[in-house]
């Protein structure tokens, strides 16, 4: 039930009628006739006058008040319904049932005095049933100041005159007031149902969002995305920590070669650990396992460790082909730049053949690669790591970067990356690995001749003397049976263009021993070309 006829102009609907209905009279002319409600009045059948109810009320009522005929009291006017005339059950009205304010009654004339067992005779000011704070201009059923057949209520009260009903048992009007409770609970219920629905529906946040089905199962990422290469080789990555005996170290990475857990990363990585130091390698699934180093190439800075107490489970990376990678090809990089392991970056293959020269940081000896070059973001931490083609195959060994700021992954040098990094090519490392597995030790091809290391110089030109005051030219050796001297200068290692001496050891070096090759030189303004037979070198001294 609601409180909106409160206040409102005559004509306005009224409330369903209470369980002790008022007995309103329309106007003094028409006290002793009744007569049926008016459109305006409640829908609910009204029970029949009891044999108590008064057939009229005194034409003085009206004039108490001074309210016009047939008029809806107004505003100012606190009205009061009528008093019943004769004396009713003891227990009538029900407690429920409002009274008016002390000052409806004293505006209402006085009639005979009630009669013994009527309780509601001198009711005390009662507050009007589901009035607000500004409305109490009037109640359902504001009882006189006395009671009789003279006793009558001031003012004009709810629409047309009706007869007073019949006082009913305790019985009839509790089914009655349990009535009228149901109806409004399930009005609320409907009504809060609706409201609910109607704001759901009709959401005016101008706001739209579209949910993703998950039907099917979860998200299924083709083998060939970056997603689901990176799924399949982080867990066969490793972050690897590697600390001298005196404590210093650094963070690189690995991965996993064979089932037997031997994992390869770069000699600069794990340089610190060769000595007495400690080794870890910890997987993406948290993980971690001590390891020791197997073998190490610094010229090559190509490592190869081993786990202690392997698990039986390890899945090795599928080696690819780098002699087959072409320039623009998809390139990603796995590894832990600045510590952050596990961290997956992509690009393209920007260049082949790059000759690229780095220091293990001890700065006694240098490694040469004529290495792979890609714009995938590598930084310090990537070292050791796997290039990954578009397929998930390892094309190569993060090793390096050129940075602004100088120094390479094998440096000193903390420089982030600016988009040049360089990776040992996996034909050249795997060679390099299972030697190490084999023998513990390095093998290098040589053409048996020391050259310049100075770059720019159009080409690698063999020295005068050899480190140490010794001949250039090995005597015996594959350059000194090719016919080499001092002072020649070698353009061209098969069809590799040769600029400088670096790019000479990085060249042979993708080679292996036995291998034949041809060698274009200059000598006195003339070019000459040779076939030799690469020799080898074992370890690092």
């Amino acid at each position: 039930m609601s409180t909106e006829n409160e206040g409102k102009s005559e004509g306005t609907q009224v409330p369903p009628a209470p369980s002790a209905p008022p007995v309103p009279v329309e106007s003094p002319s028409a006290a002793s006739q009744a007569s049926a409600p008016d459109a305006g009045a409640p829908t609910t059948p009204l029970p029949a006058a009891p044999p108590q109810a008064p057939e009229h009320v005194p034409a003085g009522a009206a004039g108490a008040t001074g309210a016009p005929e047939g008029a809806w009291p107004p505003p100012s006017t606190p009205p009061a319904a009528p008093a019943p005339t004769a004396p009713v059950d003891g227990d009538w009205p029900p407690p429920t049932v409002p009274h008016a304010s002390a000052a409806h009654e004293s505006a209402a004339p006085q009639g005979p005095p009630a009669a013994s067992g009527n309780d509601w005779q001198n009711p005390p000011p009662a507050t009007p049933l589901y009035a607000d704070a500004g409305a109490g201009t009037h109640a359902y059923g504001a009882d006189g100041s006395g009671a009789g057949g003279a006793g009558g209520g001031s003012g004009t009260v709810w629409g047309a005159s009706y007869q007073q009903p019949a006082p009913k048992s305790g019985r009839g009007r509790g089914g009655l007031v349990a009535a009228v409770l149901i109806a409004a609970l399930v009005a609320g219920g409907l009504g809060g149902g609706l409201g609910y629905t109607l704001a759901r529906n009709d959401d005016d946040s101008g706001s739209t969002t579209v949910s993703a089905s998950t039907e099917g199962g979860a998200v299924k990422r083709d083998p060939g995305t970056v997603a689901g290469v990176a799924a399949r080789a982080l867990p066969s990555t490793v972050t690897i920590e590697a600390e001298s005996s005196s404590g210093e170290g650094g963070t690189g990475t690995g991965f996993v070669f064979d089932t037997q857990g031997h994992i390869v990363t770069n000699n600069h990585v794990v340089a610190e650990a060769v000595d007495g130091g400690k080794l870890t390698a910890t997987f993406p699934d948290g993980k971690k396992y001590n390891a020791e180093v197997v073998g190490h190439a610094k010229g090559y800075d190509v490592a190869v460790i081993k786990l202690k107490n392997a698990p039986s489970d390890l899945k090795p990376l599928t080696l690819g082909n780098s002699d087959k990678v072409a320039v623009g090809d998809s390139t990603i990089a796995i590894g832990a730049p600045f510590g952050l392991s596990n961290t997956v970056t992509t690009g393209i293959i920007s260049a082949k053949n790059r000759p690229v020269a780095s220091s293990d940081g001890s700065g006694s000896s240098a490694s040469y690669m004529s290495a792979l070059q890609t714009d995938a973001s590598i930084n310090p931490g990537n070292s050791g790591g796997p290039l990954l083609d578009a397929s998930g195959n390892v094309i190569g060994i993060n090793s390096a970067i050129q940075s602004t700021g100088g120094g390479g992954l094998g440096g000193t040098a903390q420089s982030g990356s600016i988009g040049l990094g360089f990776a040992i090519p996996i034909n050249q490392a795997k060679n390099v690995a299972q030697q190490l597995i084999r023998t513990g030790e390095p093998v290098y091809a040589k053409i048996g001749a020391s050259v310049s290391l100075q770059e720019g110089s159009g080409g690698a030109k063999i020295t005068d003397t050899a480190e140490g005051g010794s001949s250039a030219v090995e005597s015996g050796g594959p350059a000194d049976r090719a016919g080499l001297k001092p002072g020649d200068v070698i353009t061209k290692l098969d069809d590799m263009v040769i600029d400088s001496g670096p790019t000479l050891i990085g060249e042979i070096w993708t080679h292996q021993p036995g291998d034949k090759v041809t060698i274009t030189y200059e000598r006195g303004g003339k070019t000459h070309t040779v076939d030799l037979t690469l020799g080898s070198r074992k370890g690092d001294s």
